[in-house]
């Protein structure tokens, strides 16, 4: 007899595979080559927007990668470590990505996956970013994604950032928030879900939701430079099934947010559902990638925070080729 364990990761290889179409014609691997290798090291991180890469472990061994690890990382390390080739994949911000490429790291985007995930919280002094002339907001360090999506946020209806708000810098900057002395604070899945199940504060931004940011996408798929390059066959299939696993978060929520728990990635089921619920997985085939790399990099680079225009960036950074290829394969 099977055991519990077993017959769990069975049912959920089907749930995987029907919601993914791995049953539906025959493999494109067949015809792609063999995998140059069948090791693949993605992030393990609390946030749970890049849970497409979390719940994508049966559709990897689909593709046929057998040595498949999730390191815990620091999401401050996740890009650094992309590009130290420590991990070889992991979706992260496109505002970390795109300064990570303007300090010539070696890392090349491959595809724009989810949208959402971020939501500023202010105090009740603070309804709108406009209302942060003259506040505090708080980040764990200066250049942080939260530190410069809230400049790139505040410039955007006019502000000038580095005179406008008093930042306040914390390791422990969402506590700050909790104990109401910082006025606005950036957060993400699962502390968002926190924030409000405890009614502190309120939402003045919320990026799945509100222009421009919604517009575009927050997390995009980046991959180690070298291993691109050495490894374009195994790219290709690890990327179909971290697509296939993002319309599996998005169609069968329930199911995805139960696989988060089952593998250790969350302890909190509803917590996992409320993200999957609330932000767009299903914007990969209809989103612009390369368009979202332009925007954040335009807006970087108007607030300092890089010195590369978009242009360089798309050029050094970008390759959609495997994208373009699945957008056709997985019409769905």
């Amino acid at each position: 007899m099977p055991t519990t364990q077993s017959r769990r990761r069975f049912l959920t290889t089907l749930s995987l595979a029907g919601a993914a179409g791995l049953v539906r014609g025959p493999p494109a691997r067949a015809v792609e080559g063999s995998l140059e290798t069948t090791t693949i090291r993605f992030a393990k991180i609390a946030n749970m927007c890049i849970a497409p890469q979390l719940v994508a472990e049966e559709l990897l061994r689909a593709e046929g990668f057998t040595d498949i690890h999730y390191a815990d990382v620091a999401p401050a390390l996740l890009v650094p470590a992309i590009a130290l080739g420590t991990l070889d994949l992991s979706m992260a911000y496109t505002s970390q990505f795109a300064a990570a490429i303007d300090a010539v790291g070696p890392i090349t985007l491959l595809a724009g996956v989810m949208v959402g995930c971020v939501e500023v919280f202010g105090n009740e002094g603070v309804r709108s970013i406009a209302d942060l002339k003259g506040k505090s907001a708080g980040v764990t360090t200066f250049g942080s994604s939260p530190h410069m999506l809230l400049t790139v946020m505040a410039a955007h209806v006019g502000l000038d950032p580095v005179k406008d708000i008093h930042w306040v810098t914390d390791p422990s900057v969402k506590q700050l928030f909790v104990d109401g002395k910082i006025d606005a604070y950036l957060s993400s899945p699962p502390e968002s879900q926190d924030l409000r199940a405890r009614h502190i504060g309120h939402v003045i931004v919320n990026t799945a939701l509100d222009r421009p940011w919604s517009q575009y996408f927050c997390c995009l798929l980046g991959g180690n430079r070298e291993y691109v390059r050495k490894n374009p066959v195994a790219t290709k299939r690890a990327l179909r099934a971290i697509l296939k696993a993002t319309d599996f978060c998005a169609t069968e929520p329930e199911r995805a947010a139960r696989r988060l728990v089952d593998g250790g990635f969350t302890p909190r089921y509803d917590y996992a559902l409320q993200t999957l619920n609330e932000n767009a997985y299903d914007k990969w085939r209809e989103y612009d990638a390369e368009d979202t790399v332009r925007f954040y990099a335009l807006r970087l680079r108007e607030t300092g925070f890089i010195k590369s225009s978009p242009q360089k960036i798309i050029a050094d950074g970008t390759d959609w080729r495997f994208l373009n290829e699945l957008k056709r394969e997985l019409k769905a």
